[in-house]
C-alpha cells in the first residue's frame, strides 16, 4: 500500500519493498513456471458482469477484459505507486500479471483472482458509489484495506489481497523477460548491479540491512 495508507505505518514504499525482499515477504515468481507454456489458442468466456446482457467481453489484453484490466492497473498503482521511484505501472506489473496468468496449469488462480477483481470493484462500488478504476486514491485505499487486507485471514478477501501483493512483488522485482521489472526498476531499487541485459552479483560490499536502514532512519538520524 502507498505511503498516505496506515497499513505501512508510515513507512515508504522504498521500505516495503527491501523488507519483502530481504526478510522473507518472499517473490515466487510464477512467471518463471509458465515462461514455456503454450499459450492457449482460445479463451475460457470471461464471466459477464451485472447489466452486461451475456454480451461477450471486449479485450485488448491477453487475461482480462478492458474493464477488468482497468481495475488491476489501479489495484496494483495501490500496492506500489509512484513516488521518487518507478512504481508498479512504470515497471509493468500488470502487464506481467495479464500474461502471467495464462498459463495453463495457473488456471485456478487465474479464476479466482478475476473474481476478485469483480468482487474489489463491487465492493468499492458499494462503499463509495464509483468503480474502483474511477475512484479516488484515498477511496481506493479505503476499499482495500477495510474489505480485503483487514478481513480475517482465512477469508477469501485476504487470501485475494495476499495474493494480489505476491503477483504484484513479482512483476516489479522479477526478470524483466517475463514482461515485468520493465527497465529494470526493481532490481536498481533492491541496489543490485546489471551486466548487460542480465542481473549480475551484487557487490560485496552491499550491505542489505544497513541499505535498508538507511532507507527507513535516514542518514545519522536515527529512527
Amino acid at each position: 500500500m502507498p505511503r498516505r495508507s496506515s497499513s505501512l505505518k508510515g513507512l515508504s514504499r522504498r521500505v516495503f519493498v527491501h523488507r519483502l525482499a530481504f526478510m522473507g515477504g518472499g517473490v515466487i515468481l510464477l512467471g518463471s513456471a509458465c515462461t514455456d507454456e503454450k499459450k492457449p489458442s482460445s479463451k475460457a468466456p470471461e464471466p459477464a458482469k451485472p447489466g452486461s446482457q451475456g454480451a461477450p467481453p471486449t479485450t485488448s489484453h491477453l487475461t482480462f477484459t478492458n474493464e477488468e484490466f482497468a481495475v488491476l492497473s489501479a489495484a496494483v498503482d495501490r500496492i506500489l505507486p509512484r513516488d521518487e521511484d518507478p512504481g508498479a505501472l512504470d515497471a509493468n506489473v500488470h502487464g506481467y500479471i495479464d500474461a502471467a496468468l495464462q498459463a495453463q496449469q495457473l488456471r485456478k488462480m487465474k479464476e479466482d483472482f478475476t473474481g476478485g477483481l469483480h468482487a474489489l470493484d463491487r465492493r468499492c462500488g458499494r462503499m463509495h458509489k464509483v468503480g474502483f478504476a474511477q475512484a479516488t486514491p484515498e477511496q481506493q485505499d479505503d476499499v482495500l484495506k477495510v474489505a480485503f487486507k483487514e478481513a480475517p485471514e482465512s477469508s477469501g478477501e485476504y487470501k485475494w489481497y495476499d495474493l494480489l501483493v505476491t503477483l504484484t512483488m513479482e512483476g516489479f522485482l522479477g526478470d524483466p523477460s517475463y514482461g515485468g521489472n520493465k527497465n529494470k526498476a526493481g532490481w536498481k531499487l533492491m541496489g543490485f548491479d546489471l551486466v548487460g541485459k542480465e542481473a549480475g552479483e551484487v557487490s560485496p560490499d552491499y550491505d542489505g540491512k544497513q541499505h535498508l536502514d538507511h532507507l527507513r532512519c535516514g542518514s545519522g538520524k536515527g529512527c
